[in-house]
């Protein structure tokens, strides 16, 4: 038996902060692929209004592995 192993970008985004944002793009990620293994965080950006960061955004990729028969 092999190992697939599939990687995902996404953008995650929270009204919280950054680390929000990670968290929730890996939670989304989980529910349509079970079997996430880890997460690299590559860029951060974000929205401004008035001089404070009103939207945190975070690119990450994510590993999913599937088994092959």
């Amino acid at each position: 038996m092999s190992t697939l192993v599939h990687v995902l970008e996404l953008v995650g985004e929270s009204k919280q902060g950054f680390e929000d944002a990670v968290k929730n793009a890996v939670e989304q990620a989980v529910r349509q692929h079970p079997g996430i293994t880890g997460v690299e965080v590559y860029n951060f950006t974000g929205d401004v209004v008035d001089g404070r960061i009103v939207d945190f955004k975070a690119n990450v990729k994510v590993a999913c592995v599937h088994d092959q028969k």
